[in-house]
């Protein structure tokens, strides 16, 4: 195992590498302006010289090959280049933003799991009960209704109704736990919803097909409980196809990051990216890519380690 992990982390570089180079050409090549023409740029009284001086200073001058290879070797070092609107290093800007991101992302995780987990071993324990038909219901409406458009309906509603809306000040965990839950529980409920839906139907699905197995009536016929029947042998049997199902999940949290930090105002990577998106910052947008490449190929690596603990028969090569 130690062996594939250490080739699964190498093969880490090109992909980004290949990522960050169909970005940069994307931007550069099908795009007929950039970031300097939209900061600096004053609508009927062009300068040329001075953005001429801008595109030098951000290393935005030379052959497309030579401005990537300038980022690419400040990447190595740590240094992901500089906003064009702000004048800030994007590395410092993504280290302020990197734990927000990760806490939504991790949490709606959270949540998924342990709703999921446990709704969908109810109700394959109660099958074709109204507790079975309840989450199957619940289960399906979750999964078929977008989970962006649930958070624009809440901010809207709750504005008419509560005269509530997101917070503009937000706090970091480690400066204040309470004013930071208060602001990002919502949003992080809603996007963990979106995933429960499609594990706990899998979990159902999956408990159902064990319990037939003959290792758990033999468990049945050893007079084990069914709380230990279940927890022990039926849970963990079905566990292989239910990580595989987090992992393609994965990317969708991501996704719903970006797009939950701009409806509820959370200062995270997502937001930065957007605004990013607006202005053609090509350094924000690359860093920020670069950041979801990184979280989304460790991710695989680390659902694919842990097939290997929760089922020993699996050898990784």
């Amino acid at each position: 195992m130690g062996q594939y992990a250490v080739q699964r982390v190498a093969l880490m570089a090109p992909t980004l590498i290949g990522l960050t180079l169909v970005i940069f050409f994307a931007l550069r090549v099908l795009i007929p302006t950039d970031a300097v023409d939209l900061a600096y740029a004053e609508p009927g009284i062009p300068d040329p010289e001075r953005m001429e001086h801008l595109r030098e200073e951000f290393g935005l001058t030379g052959s497309l090959p030579m401005q990537y290879l300038r980022w690419l070797a400040g990447v190595v070092q740590g240094d992901l280049g500089k906003s064009v609107f702000s004048g800030r290093p994007v590395t410092e800007e993504l280290f302020l933003r990197v734990p927000t991101s990760l806490q939504l992302g991790l949490g709606a995780l959270l949540i998924t799991l342990v709703i999921a987990l446990p709704v969908g071993l109810v109700s394959a324990a109660r099958q074709d009960s109204w507790i079975d038909y309840l989450s199957r219901g619940s289960a399906i409406f979750f999964y078929a209704v977008p989970h962006f458009w649930i958070a624009i309906l809440v901010v809207v509603f709750a504005s008419v109704w509560f005269s509530w809306a997101p917070s503009t000040q937000f706090r970091a965990l480690w400066e204040d736990p309470v004013a930071n839950l208060k602001h990002i529980w919502l949003p992080m409920l809603i996007l963990g919803l979106n995933a429960t839906g499609t594990m706990i139907r899998l979990t159902r699905t999956q408990v159902l097909e064990v319990v037939k197995q003959d290792y758990v009536r033999t468990a049945r016929a050893k007079g084990l409980s069914t709380r230990v029947i279940y927890t022990r042998h039926i849970l963990r049997n079905s566990l292989l196809p239910i990580i595989t199902v987090v992992g393609l999940q994965i990317p969708n949290i991501v996704a719903g990051t970006v797009i939950f930090e701009q409806i509820f105002l959370v200062p995270g990577v997502g937001r930065y990216l957007l605004q990013a998106l607006e202005r053609l910052d090509i350094y924000v947008i690359l860093g920020a890519n670069l950041f979801f490449g990184f979280v989304l190929v460790i991710s695989n690596l680390i659902v694919d380690l842990i097939y290997g603990l929760v089922d020993p028969r699996i050898r990784l090569s």
